[in-house]
């Protein structure tokens, strides 16, 4: 059995070297032939080929040049110089300072050569419908200027001082109550030191009319200011004690 699988290994039928000896050369030169007809016949024929485009270029007729530029417009004609024409005004300055000064001659007056009898001195001539005697009115004088505001006490403002004191009366209801304290008043004192009005700030009801009505009568010296006397405001109080 091993003899049959492995006969072929020991004897074989092919033998290396049966061939003759120039049959690898001349199947080299054979396909060295065949290759070249292939490509070199194929370069040699230069009259098939196509001409390329690029050289009929040079073949074609240039196109003509361009047309010239149009020629520059003519100068125009200058324009005549117009003199401005002077305008004359009477009232205009003079250029040059007149040799002599000729006085004016006044408007003439028509209707009357002289005065009236009982006419004014000073009036118009040939007198006017409605004069008054002197001529024409005095302008009434100018009003008086408003009132200065009031101002407030502090500051460069000095409170005044009180000229004239008068004691409240103590109301007898409040004292059968049994009613005391102080009541805080602010007072408007005018330029004359008089008191315009007064504004509760602190109140106790049953004091506040005595406390109020003593107070409006009550003086002080003027305020100055600029060296001018203004109305100023000040807090002042008004004290109850039940003695």
């Amino acid at each position: 059995m091993a003899h049959e699988m492995f006969g072929d290994v020991a004897n074989p039928s092919v033998r290396v070297g049966s061939q003759a000896w120039y049959t690898v050369p001349l199947s080299i030169a054979a396909h060295v032939v065949i290759f070249g007809a292939i490509i070199i016949i194929p370069l040699m024929a230069t009259d098939v080929l196509p001409t390329p485009p690029t050289m009929m270029a040079f073949v074609g007729t240039p196109p003509p040049p361009p047309p010239p530029p149009p020629p520059p417009p003519a100068p125009a004609a200058p324009q005549p110089k117009v003199e401005p024409t002077p305008v004359s005004n009477p009232d205009a300055a003079p250029v040059e300072a007149p040799k002599e000064i000729v006085p004016e001659a006044p408007p003439p007056v028509t209707g009357i050569s002289e005065g009236v009898p009982g006419g004014v001195e000073g009036g118009v001539p040939g007198g006017s419908l409605g004069g008054v005697v002197g001529g024409l009115p005095e302008a009434p004088p100018p009003p008086p200027p408003p009132p200065a505001a009031p101002v407030r006490v502090g500051g460069n403002i000095k409170p005044p001082s009180k000229t004239h004191d008068v004691r409240p009366v103590y109301p007898p209801i409040a004292q059968s109550a049994r009613v005391q304290g102080v009541v805080i008043i602010e007072a408007t004192i005018g330029a004359d030191g008089r008191v315009k009005d007064t504004k509760v700030l602190r109140s106790i009801p049953l004091l506040d009319q005595s406390a109020v009505e003593a107070v409006k009568q009550w003086r002080f010296t003027p305020t100055l200011l600029n060296g001018v006397p203004v109305p100023v405001i000040m807090t002042v109080t008004v004290n109850f004690t039940l003695q």
